[in-house]
């Protein structure tokens, strides 16, 4: 999919998606995945399969034994998590590593997996919401990558996302929201995943969810997945104002939302006691 004219003006380069996740798209496109042949892609790239592996048995997914093989893994979490988690891989690699980007890849396995849970307990598309998660906040890795020095001390100033976009926008001409849907785009993912990386920004900022969609609850979900990670405390009110705008019962909302948080939390407990 071309990247946007006018962000093409501004020299950023924007990554292009690895062939294996093309064809992992595909596969994930269609109403009946084939799970076979999508285990059986993602252990053709040795290097993506290996980082993939590594991730499944983190403490994060929680799962009681090692697991030794995609197969195995897309057995006991699914092919949307184990998918997920191949485009997680293949999106860091797209970028040097650095200090500076690993919170940012922390976060996204998180707000992915929030998100993407959040969604099939509430009949939505956990695969948009998912990856959506997961992309959120790709832009910071295509700037850094652009322009390292400067960007390192856009981090160290800014004190919230929005005031982090500000600084982008007078710096370099476009925002990481922006900048983020942009390679959703280029990569394939859906409409609902790139208007919800697109306006998390403001989301966030105003818990106002953007008019002119359908794909309101993508974004929803991501508020409501930044609030348990930021500012749990305010998940009530927050909830309180996110659920009318995106046609969504509050109290199912709460009870989903605490469900899969405590699922997440007691993954990461059990993976501490036995460290």
């Amino acid at each position: 999919m071309p990247v946007n004219p006018e962000l093409r003006k501004l020299d950023i380069d924007i990554p292009s998606q690895p062939q294996s996740l093309v064809q992992l798209s595909l596969l994930m496109a269609q109403e009946d995945i084939n799970l076979q042949a999508a285990s059986s892609l993602i252990e053709t790239d040795m290097a993506l399969a290996a980082a993939v592996m590594k991730a499944v048995n983190s403490s994060l997914y929680g799962l009681k034994g090692r697991v030794q093989s995609v197969h195995q893994a897309v057995t006991y979490l699914g092919m949307r998590e184990v998918a997920a988690i191949t485009f997680e891989m293949g999106l860091r690699a797209a970028f040097p590593p650095t200090p500076e980007l690993d919170p940012v890849w922390q976060r996204a396995a998180r707000r992915g997996l929030l998100m993407g849970r959040l969604a099939a307990k509430l009949s939505l598309d956990a695969w948009a919401a998912h990856s959506a998660g997961l992309f959120e906040e790709c832009g910071k890795a295509v700037l850094f990558r652009h322009a390292p020095e400067h960007y390192r001390a856009m981090l160290r100033a800014a004190d919230s996302d929005s005031g982090l976009a500000s600084l982008e926008r007078a710096g370099f001409g476009v925002s990481h929201d922006a900048l983020g849907a942009a390679l959703c785009e280029s990569w394939g993912l859906g409409a609902a995943a790139v208007v919800s990386v697109r306006q998390h920004v403001v989301a966030l900022q105003t818990l106002a969810l953007p008019e002119a969609t359908p794909r309101r609850a993508i974004c929803a979900l991501s508020v409501l997945a930044n609030t348990v990670m930021t500012a749990p405390g305010t998940l009530d009110a927050v909830v309180a104002v996110i659920a009318p705008q995106a046609d969504l019962e509050p109290a199912l909302i709460l009870r989903a939302v605490r469900q899969v948080e405590e699922k997440i939390e007691q993954s990461l407990a059990e993976a501490a006691d036995v460290a």
